[in-house]
């Protein structure tokens, strides 16, 4: 309860950071810039599969609003393409207009951890790296679905309907998890290879948990907000779902920035005690040779 109440004051704190009135707005920007490009290479993967929008539809409800899965919905619709020049060139060019989302994830924790950037070019090409993280890991989130589906088929065909039962409701029991530990590691991947620094991957171990339950627990309250408590049609109009997908994707940069202070304090907090263990060896060194030295006069005057 002492260690909930401790990070809950810590968390209190790192709110107060100036970082996070300023990089939590330009990270939103720059990912709904690149979110349709993004959402578009997802979609042409899913086509080339014979996913079902129903099946991306499923899994987008469980984290995030109706407003904005209807828009990445509509969005995905229209990606049914061949393989062709045309679409290799589509695919090219998504790819770099989604580096602009990780291209700013990367300034934004160089700015937190205060480190020197690296040149355009290398942190481009991490960009693009990061942005293909990114869509591997939406489309394995899609496939799960998928693939429990397609094994729950084959399995039904040679058991009877009471066992079925059981091993459905254990799949149903586990696939949420399983989305949740896929999410960790995409996120904690990113918090890793986003500074332009080595960052060793257990200090951001707090800061990816600590993101993914956010994202979730957020994108819930949000969706129970909008559906129950908000009127966006009234003020906005027909502008009103785009206005829902900013709001949202402001809130998850908010988290996602927060995380990344989390990790740098961490990482800081390691690094200051890597400092101080080698003081401390450098310390028992010299004592040790100090004695060695004493030793050696008072058996030469012997």
């Amino acid at each position: 309860m002492e260690q909930a109440r401790g990070f809950f004051k810590k968390i209190l704190e790192l709110i107060k950071k100036p970082e996070l009135r300023i990089l939590p707005g330009q990270l939103a920007f720059f990912l709904v810039l690149s979110l349709v490009p993004l959402v578009a290479l997802v979609g042409t993967l899913a086509s080339f599969l014979s996913i079902p929008n129903g099946a991306i539809r499923e899994v987008l409800v469980d984290v995030a609003p109706k407003e904005v899965t209807e828009i990445i919905i509509n969005v995905i619709s229209g990606q049914g393409m061949e393989i062709s020049f045309n679409m290799i060139v589509f695919l090219t060019i998504a790819f770099i207009l989604a580096s602009n989302g990780t291209h700013s994830m990367i300034i934004t924790s160089n700015e937190i951890y205060k480190i020197e950037p690296n040149s355009i070019l290398k942190r481009r090409f991490k960009a693009i790296l990061m942005g293909f993280i990114l869509v591997m890991l939406f489309f394995f989130l899609l496939l799960i679905p998928i693939w429990g589906d397609i094994i729950l088929q084959i399995i039904s065909t040679a058991v009877n309907n009471t066992t079925m039962d059981i091993i459905y409701s254990l799949f149903k029991l586990v696939q949420y998890p399983i989305i949740l530990t896929i999410l960790y590691f995409g996120i904690k991947t990113i918090y890793i290879i986003a500074p332009d620094k080595k960052i060793e991957s257990i200090t951001a171990t707090k800061g990816a948990i600590f993101t993914t339950i956010g994202w979730i627990l957020s994108s819930e309250i949000y969706s129970i907000y909008i559906e129950r408590f908000s009127n966006y049609d009234l003020f906005y109009g027909s502008i009103s779902n785009v206005v829902i997908l900013l709001l949202w994707v402001y809130i998850l940069s908010y988290i996602f920035v927060l995380g990344m202070i989390l990790n740098a304090g961490n990482y800081k907090e390691s690094e200051e005690k890597k400092i101080q263990l080698k003081k401390e060896k450098e310390e028992r060194e010299r004592l040790l040779a100090e004695t060695k030295a004493l030793t050696k006069v008072k058996n030469d005057e012997n």
